[in-house]
């Protein structure tokens, strides 16, 4: 694995500590999450969507709609931000200047490149829904040539991201610790899979295929 590129734009000022350099943490932010956030300049005006992706490698592909604006402008070879964020605590200090929060954060500049070959749009497509739903590639129906014309795929290089870390207790000042006026610790967060619900117009007997309960945490 080797590390993050060090460029103007993911060098870290604030906080510079909680930087993480090796590409290994910017891979496990990414495969972690399952929402970003993508910003860019559409008509002269800034627009920022959140919107799933899933990561191949040194690849991030987006998704969408060929009608959607923000898509085209992608796809033209604009510039694109994309962001990734994981909150795992509120931290709590003795002063509310000290509060803060505990997350995995990783930030990528680039520009989006087109995938229209069709065993490679195959491929990212297949890559973003094994990532949202393990195991439903195979299990579900695949696109039909008409739906992959309505789809467009976009592929964002990885090489220039930043990765941002914080964890552990509050910062608080000395001051503060020693005067023991008020409480202070993490209030950890944490997201979990809940009990499938199968669909109000599932037709036949289906019992929740193995695939859907390994993503839930349960035995198959």
């Amino acid at each position: 694995m080797t590390d993050l590129s060090s460029t103007e734009r993911t060098t870290l000022r604030r906080a510079s500590e909680r930087a993480r350099t090796d590409r290994a943490d910017l891979y496990a932010v990414l495969d972690a999450g399952l929402v970003c956030h993508m910003g860019m300049v559409v008509d002269g005006a800034p627009v920022v969507l959140p919107t799933g992706y899933a990561r191949d490698g040194n690849t991030l592909y987006l998704h969408g709609s060929t009608g959607a604006a923000t898509l085209r402008t992608l796809g033209a070879g604009a510039a694109v931000c994309v962001t990734v964020t994981l909150l795992d605590g509120v931290v709590y200090a003795r002063s509310v200047f000290d509060h803060s929060m505990n997350y995995r954060s990783a930030v990528i500049f680039g520009h989006a490149q087109e995938v229209t070959d069709p065993v490679a749009k195959q491929h990212g497509l297949r890559v973003l829904t094994e990532h949202l739903a393990p195991g439903s590639w195979d299990h579900a129906r695949q696109p039909t040539k008409k739906e992959l014309a309505k789809t467009a795929l976009l592929a964002v290089d990885l090489t220039e991201a930043s990765v941002k870390v914080r964890s552990g207790g509050p910062k608080d000042e000395p001051e503060d610790v020693e005067a023991a006026a008020a409480w202070a610790g993490v209030l950890p967060i944490q997201q979990v899979w809940g009990q499938p619900v199968p669909s109000d117009d599932l037709r036949g007997e289906f019992d929740v295929p193995p695939h859907v309960l390994k993503r839930a945490g349960e035995p198959a």
